[in-house]
Parts: structure tokens; sequence; C-alpha cells
């Protein structure tokens, strides 16, 4: 049965917890978080492993399973969780954008998960379906919630490495610019940063325009990868 692969998968977590790990594991968060303690490269293997075991079952079971996993709150769970909605992505279809959602409102709310589930199975779907950029400029960009802000601009990187959706881009961080969270200007400036591997004239000239509007965080971000002397351009008073 499919869920006898959750037991065994928790199991094999409880056996693989490394006390450092476990101890350490707080002080790259400033809200509190819930970590079994297992290694980042553990918790890969874990995860490859038992879905070789449910691969074969519908993409509403797995993602069921999926739902499972993120409801105990646990990090490296809700890796796994996102991790394997990630390896079902040449099978998405409009209607998961729904269930995407609601995992952002309901179970993300550290950075960590937030930048899984985007970098990963978000920013996949976005590309299948391009239609759905509206949402994250409208609903996400303007929530009042700080991950759904923050995703708006982060399910935009794997995208933005291949050099797409610019102009999205500079439109999500615009409506962002001026945003008091810290994870979501270090989240638009990271977007930027990405942008600019493809089109580093026009994200220079984009941040040159508002730079003096821009926090410091995202503007050190943005332009993190750009040449010395564009660097001493954009961060001069």
């Amino acid at each position: 049965m499919p869920r006898d692969v959750l037991a065994r998968m928790r199991q094999e977590l409880e056996e693989n917890v490394d006390p450092k790990t476990r101890d350490g594991a707080q002080r790259f968060f400033k809200e509190e978080v819930k970590f079994h303690g297992v290694k980042s490269a553990a918790v890969r293997k874990i995860a490859a492993k038992h879905f070789q075991e449910i691969k074969g079952q519908e993409k509403e079971e797995i993602f069921s399973l999926c739902r499972d996993l993120l409801e105990t709150g646990y990090g490296e769970e809700a890796f796994i969780a996102f991790q394997w909605s990630y390896n079902l992505r040449s099978g998405f279809q409009p209607a998961d954008f729904s269930v995407f959602e609601s995992w952002l409102v309901r179970y993300v709310d550290n950075w960590a998960k937030c930048d899984t589930l985007c970098n990963h199975a978000l920013g996949s779907f976005l590309e299948m379906y391009p239609e759905f950029l509206a949402n994250l400029k409208g609903d996400w960009a303007l929530s009042e919630n700080r991950w759904l802000r923050r995703a708006s601009a982060v399910t935009l990187i794997l995208p933005a490495r291949k050099g797409l959706f610019l102009e999205e881009a500079f439109a999500i961080s615009e409506i962002l610019l001026q945003d008091k969270d810290d994870m979501v200007q270090k989240g638009y400036g990271w977007l930027l940063k990405e942008a600019s591997k493809k089109h580093q004239e026009e994200v220079f000239n984009f941040v040159m325009r508002r730079k003096a509007e821009m926090p410091r965080t995202a503007l050190r971000y943005a332009i993190e990868k750009m040449p010395t002397d564009l660097k001493k351009r954009a961060m001069a008073r």
C-alpha cells in the first residue's frame, strides 16, 4: 500500500538523524522550524529511493502522499514532498496550479520550503503554463502572506536562468520594490540576479532607474553577478 511507504521512509529518516545537523538547523532561520536533523544528501537519497516504490501510482495519489508529508511540518518531509511533485512534472496539468498554491498557503512557513517548491515544481509548471503568470503578478505579489510574495518572484528563477519571462520578472520586482520584508527583498533581488545572467544590460538599467527606492538588500542581490564597474555605479549613492 502506498501509505506504507511513508512509514518506512520516516523510519529511515529517524535512522539517519545526525544530532549536529538537528541542533544546528535553527540558526538558518528566524522563525521556529521543525527538522528531524538529517543531512541534505541523505534526504535526497531517501526521497529518490522511495519514489521508485510509488512512481506507478496516479498523480493524485502521490499528491495525497505529499500532503501527508507536509502535514507533519518537518523540513525534510517537505523537501521529499516537493521533490516527488517535481518528479511528476511531465504530467502536470493546469488544475495542478491550485494544488501547489494551496501548499504554499497551508504548509510553507520558511524560506527553505518556499524556495524548494518554487524552484522545482512551480517553476517547471510556469514554463509549461505561462498563462498562470497573471496569478503571480496579481494575488501572490499583493498578498499579505510573506511567503506568497516571495514565491511570486522565486517561482520565476528557474525560467529566468533560461532567459525567459523578463518582462514578468520586472513587473513583479516593481510590485515588490519597496516591500519591508527582508525575505521578499532577497527573493526579488535573487530573481533579478538570475535574470541578469542572460539580460545583464536590461537588468542593470532596471536597477539604475529604481536604485533610489530599492532597499540595499535587494540591490546587492540583483547586481551580485555583474562586473565590478557596474556594481560600483549601482551602489553609488
